[in-house]
């Protein structure tokens, strides 16, 4: 009996039970509570159950399994949740979040609190004895809408910057135009410049010992240094990544395009009679200076083809395609790696993908680029870039010379 009453399952081994102690009569459930090495309080339990089931019920469940018991327990049995029992606890919580928390004062749902779990733990413990959890906490936190999350860059720094979104409108159709003429439109920037070196870098990895980089992150100890120009494709979702040794100049980004389109650009779109750039308006492609514009210039001769520019606005370099459509891929490609090498640089990022098919080709440029140039004597008098009617501080061309 008793070998038969441990492999049956919960539920059925106290009616089980209870079905032996009806037989016997007065001073059964003790008896069997003794022979199948359980309480007097379930052999009760089950004898009251099945008591009240129709005799058809009560064979059937007695012959099930465990695996085929579809039910062991009533339903809201076991123990109730802390949050259920303890209702004062929100109140608590957030009386004790609310003297850690801040928040955007233009917008109330914008809030955050600098507690940790464990902190506010100790603090409802400290301030109304009541000891919980971390789990609890974070049941807590959940319940009222408090989420891990990190600062996105996304908020312009200046929102009244003159002509700004008249030149985002002007960007939206010169890239519908560019679209249905076949031609290219190419989102350009360069990416964080980076050292070579035993330095520390952000990110975690599998590895099956410790990395050791150095303290200090002095470029003295560099063995070199890597600047990403990066390209990248709208249309087709390619990135172009041209890495440089030197400086980042108005002439590498020229040499960088120069390989892209020798490179990439002239196969993918052999009938193209223009291409779109768009950037921002600092660093090597200022909006500003002409030195850009006269490396541009000698670019467009070389190449034949016509390079239109379009500069977005001050403080609105994030809105530029390239900023969330490539260089996160490359930063998560690359995160934790220690940059030993420009092999290992090269490597890690060829291997960048998504899964809606971005690609990435990579190329070094290893040339050394001359800073402190000036722009020619006679360029602003005899060049020919032309400066759109519409924003010409950030709209401009660079015609072929042919």
């Amino acid at each position: 009996m008793r070998r038969y009453y441990e492999s049956l399952n919960e539920k059925d081994r106290r009616r089980y039970a209870g079905i032996e102690a009806l037989k016997l009569g007065h001073g059964g459930q003790n008896y069997i509570a003794k022979v199948l090495g359980c309480s007097r309080r379930t052999v009760r339990k089950g004898a009251i159950e099945v008591s009240g089931l129709p005799g058809h019920i009560v064979a059937k469940q007695i012959g099930k399994s465990p695996a085929e018991s579809s039910e062991i327990r009533k339903k809201g049995g076991g123990r109730k949740q802390y949050l259920t029992e303890h209702p004062e606890i929100d109140e608590q919580f957030l009386n004790v979040v609310r003297e850690h928390t801040a928040g955007d004062p233009m917008d109330e749902k914008v809030r955050w609190t600098n507690l940790r779990e464990w902190e506010i733990a100790e603090a409802l413990e400290k301030k109304y004895g009541v000891k919980v959890s971390r789990n609890i906490v974070r049941q807590l936190l959940k319940k009222h809408d408090y989420r891990l999350r990190k600062a996105q860059k996304r908020k312009p720094m200046k929102k009244n910057v003159p002509d700004r979104d008249a030149q985002f409108d002007n960007i939206l159709k010169l890239r519908s135009e560019y679209r249905k003429a076949g031609n290219p439109v190419i989102s350009m920037d360069t990416k964080k410049k980076e050292y070579l070196g035993n330095f520390y870098r952000k990110g975690r990895l599998y590895t099956l010992e410790e990395l050791q980089v150095f303290d200090h992150d002095f470029t003295s100890f560099a063995e070199g240094v890597i600047i990403p120009h990066c390209f990248y494709d709208l249309r087709l979702n390619i990135g172009y990544v041209q890495v440089g040794t030197s400086h980042d100049t108005s002439e590498f980004a020229c040499d960088s395009f120069r390989h892209w389109w020798y490179g990439y650009g002239c196969r993918i779109y052999p009938n193209a009679t223009s291409v779109l750039i768009l950037c921002d308006g600092g660093g090597s492609n200022s909006s500003r200076h002409y030195l850009f514009k006269q490396d541009l210039q000698i670019l467009a001769d070389e190449i034949g083809i016509e390079i239109r520019i379009a500069h977005y606005p001050p403080y609105c370099s994030k809105f530029n395609p390239i900023e969330h459509r490539l260089f996160p891929h490359i930063t998560r490609a690359c995160q934790g790696v220690i940059f030993s090498s420009l092999e290992v640089v090269t490597d890690l990022i060829a291997k960048t993908h998504t899964k809606k098919g971005l690609k990435v080709f990579v190329h070094v440029i290893d040339k050394v680029y001359e800073t402190g140039r000036k722009v020619a004597e006679t360029f602003k008098s005899e060049m020919r870039i032309v400066f759109d009617k519409i924003l010409p501080k950030w709209n401009y061309r660079a015609i072929p010379i042919n």
